[in-house]
């Protein structure tokens, strides 16, 4: 790998004697990771070795995983390189809590973040890009989680109609992405001497208009996958000038340096902060720093005369009809031994049924990908599951399962149909498990299982 001079005069001079290890360290090979998932029943049953955990991820072992795996596809296993795991480990996210994640593509954070909020609470995930916002819906449709929105906005826009409300906020910033070269070559050819700079510019504009959104006494948790001090240390020190935040210290597993008070005037409150240069660390590089809003707490911006009267004006969703709540209700009747949501928070966006506590944001006025949990979707007097259901559900909510091979499930992820050989099954919608694992519905028609697998996830093994 071949550095730009410039880059290699600036660590040369601002890591001296440590240059050389650092420069040879991003030579070296990535390290593979992923994360296991505790939402899914019998979460550790899969054909992954998890014998070589990662210390500060209690979920988390190093090793790769296949894309087109069964429990890669049912939302088991997740890839993520291990640096970027401790983001939200350091979060110290708890269940009941209301978080955003405010660059969130493709997932990595927020799949995290879900899995820990346990079904309490809420995650805003929010991704700018539109295509990288599809990607990150993908993500965590397969984790299962049912407490989650997935916006594509700006921070400007989100600020303007959602103020004070979130406990804690991620920022995994835009950055010059200098921890991730060896993962990632192409990034070098982004990079010049001045592009730091303006990384750290849009990193600002961004921080203000997340200081709008945090609630007063929440937490700010800011990380970067770049080692230049003007995106890292810098805007931490500008963040605790402009605004009432104190470092939090972050905890220092083996490998793990802490920030670096000589990049930021000699302020010692940087040493809080945590370092990962891959020369020393078994992972990406990485910044991370958890900051403390000293504010007076108050309740749930959401709940303020400004929010209520907006949430009583306007709303994406609209009631569901008779019709369709009878449709609804047979479907549950049919397959589930119990009910699944309160019907209070079942609502209708077009003709698709969604699951959206009414404790949550009005987000009538902003772009999204996922206004919440989606259900199903109406058509033609009928009702048609999701396909993220059958991956949020467990094997004690269903009636109705059919259990597959795992030949029959590849056929099936592929868009291919199953014929059963017991054919006195009742006609109608099955949940389809392989290997103790849901992964999605099927309608018996005539002895033979007809494909609902979305065309646009299809894959063959």
């Amino acid at each position: 790998m071949k550095f730009p001079v410039d880059f290699k005069e600036k660590y040369t001079n601002l890591l001296g004697d440590d240059a050389p290890a650092f420069f040879e360290g991003l030579q070296t090979e990535p390290v593979k990771a992923f994360r296991v998932n505790p939402l899914k029943e019998n979460y550790e049953n899969i054909d992954y070795a998890l014998n070589r955990p990662i210390p500060y991820v209690p979920t988390g072992f190093y090793g790769s995983v296949s894309g087109k795996s069964l429990e890669h596809q049912t939302g088991y296993v997740y890839s993520q390189e291990p640096s970027a795991m401790y983001v939200a480990e350091v979060g110290d996210v708890q269940p009941g809590e209301v978080i955003l994640d405010l660059c969130a593509a493709p997932g990595g954070k927020s799949t995290q973040i879900a899995i820990k909020l346990a079904g309490q609470g809420l995650l805003v995930s929010n991704e700018i890009n539109r295509k990288r916002a599809g990607i990150l819906a993908e993500n965590i449709e397969r984790i299962g989680a049912t407490n989650v929105v997935i916006l594509n906005e700006s921070p400007q826009a989100m600020a303007q109609k959602i103020t004070n409300y979130f406990d804690k906020i991620f920022v995994d910033a835009p950055c010059s992405g200098e921890g991730m070269f060896r993962k990632d070559p192409d990034a070098i050819k982004y990079w010049h001497k001045d592009y730091p700079a303006e990384c750290a510019a849009r990193q600002r504009e961004i921080l203000i208009e997340t200081m709008k959104m945090l609630k007063p006494g929440g937490q700010l948790i800011y990380s970067t996958c770049t080692f230049a001090p003007e995106e890292d240390e810098q805007i931490i020190g500008w963040l605790m000038k402009n605004y009432e935040l104190e470092l939090i210290p972050v905890k220092k597993y083996a490998g793990m340096d802490s920030g670096f008070p000589r990049f930021a005037g000699d302020n010692m409150e940087m040493a809080k902060a945590v370092r990962l240069f891959p020369h020393h660390f078994k992972g990406e590089g990485h910044f991370i720093a958890k900051l403390q809003d000293k504010r007076e707490p108050i309740s749930n911006g959401n709940d303020s005369k400004k929010n209520r009267k907006k949430k009583k004006e306007t709303s994406v969703f609209r009631n569901l009809s008779k019709e369709e709540e009878r449709l609804w209700k047979d479907f549950e009747k049919e397959v589930f031994n119990q009910q699944l949501f309160n019907a209070d928070n079942l609502r209708c966006w077009g003709d698709q049924l969604f699951y959206y506590s009414s404790k949550w944001p009005n987000i009538e006025k902003l772009k999204f990908v996922k206004p919440g949990f989606q259900v199903g979707v109406f058509k033609k007097k009928r009702f048609e599951p999701a396909y993220g259901l059958a991956l949020a559900i467990k094997s004690s909510d269903v009636l109705r399962i059919i259990d597959v091979t795992k030949t029959e499930w590849a056929e099936y992820v592929s868009g291919n149909i199953i014929s059963l050989v017991d054919t006195q099954l009742k006609k109608g919608w099955y949940v389809l498990r392989c290997d103790g694992k849901l992964f999605a519905f099927a309608k018996l028609v005539n002895g033979t299982l007809k494909n609902f697998f979305p065309k646009g996830l299809r894959f063959s093994v």
